[in-house]
């Protein structure tokens, strides 16, 4: 996959913030007085793989004006290294725009991690294509990878043509296009027709292809393995299998991806992962992770592969790397992860966990 080069970014993200809340002590959210908080998206957990190991990152957002909930995203959005880029919205009185609250226990052993979302008045609902010069932003500054995910696809009517138009803009530009599907059900009900059309439209247009085997299914209604169950090993051939049917069914992307994930606990998961690259499937067999919080693994596979291909390296190192940035992520209280260096990564890899002095 041949790169865009001068651009001033490696990869651009849209996304919608919000802040994550979750017990201190790890304990339900019901029965907890203490919440750590910090500031998330799927989309940024992805951009700071790449960030944290000092590619430039521009975060395409909306944020509630004079509200100290954006202030404290914007914070920690240029900690983590990244530019970013957006309207500021007037709140609108007490009952008009905010940024999402999302909830969670993170679960122990055989607790079940449960997440709430409440999105009510989100401002990201309003990411229109008018607040942002894309002439300049691909045009002028230049970006190699322009990351979609299909959870701002379809937040709202408007997202979803905002994320259509960037597309759009990226394809003209000669910036290649990344598109997770991250299928939520709640946000598909009632408008199944419209986004199956929008996803069908940006997953024409991709160039790399990532979901697992819901997401597959529900977003571009390409057959797969059930999802969840026992003995995920089982079902590797199945999954190769879903996965050049979505090469078939979109074959202007020339790298497609899905992970493998069987829970044993909590705390205990098998992981794995598989790249079509070409015509070469490479499999990462599920292997055993200890999990201190499972949110945003998913999200860490897909920043380092986003990263391995922007460093231009080999396929199959490429989907070792993401495997290990997922592994890394889930070792993490936070639901991005800022690696040290790539020997960091390297090192979950290689299943070296012994003490670097």
């Amino acid at each position: 996959m041949e790169l865009k080069k001068n651009c001033k970014y490696s990869l651009i993200v849209p996304t919608s913030m919000g802040v994550r809340i979750t017990p201190a002590t790890r304990q339900p959210v019901h029965i907890s007085d203490t919440f750590r908080m910090q500031a998330t998206s799927a989309e940024t957990n992805v951009a700071t793989i790449a960030a944290g190991l000092g590619l430039p990152v521009k975060v395409l957002t909306t944020f509630v004006k004079d509200s100290p909930i954006a202030q404290f995203i914007k914070g920690d959005l240029r900690r983590r290294g990244m530019d970013i880029e957006g309207p500021e919205v007037e709140q609108g009185g007490p009952w008009g725009y905010r940024h999402q609250f999302n909830i969670a226990d993170s679960g122990y052993g055989l607790r079940a991690p449960r997440v709430a979302n409440d999105r009510a008045g989100e401002v990201g609902r309003t990411l229109n294509i008018k607040d942002f010069d894309v002439e300049r932003i691909f045009g002028q500054e230049g970006a190699q990878i322009l990351h979609l995910s299909g959870l701002i696809a379809a937040l709202s009517p408007d997202t979803s043509k905002f994320c259509l138009e960037l597309a759009r803009a990226a394809k003209k530009y000669g910036t290649k296009i990344s598109f997770d599907l991250n299928h939520r059900a709640s946000f598909w009900k009632g408008r199944e027709k419209e986004l199956s059309e929008v996803f069908h439209e940006i997953a024409d247009s991709s160039d790399i292809l990532i979901g697992n085997e819901e997401d597959y299914q529900l977003c571009l209604g390409v057959k797969g393995p059930e999802a969840g169950g026992k003995d995920i090993a089982s079902k590797i051939e199945n999954f190769k299998k879903m996965i050049m049917e979505v090469k078939k069914s979109y074959p202007k992307a020339t790298r497609y991806a899905t992970t493998l994930r069987q829970v044993i606990s909590a705390n205990d998961h098998l992981w794995g992962a598989i790249l079509l690259s070409g015509d070469d499937v490479h499999v990462i067999e599920p292997r055993n992770i200890p999990v201190l919080d499972r949110i945003g693994g998913g999200d860490g596979f897909v920043g380092g592969l986003l990263y391995s291909f922007l460093r231009n390296w080999e396929p199959l190192k490429c989907v070792q790397f993401a495997w290990a940035s997922g592994a890394f992520v889930a070792t993490l209280l936070d639901d991005f992860g800022i690696a040290a260096d790539e020997e960091q990564i390297w090192s979950i890899w290689e299943g070296n966990a012994r003490v670097r002095r």
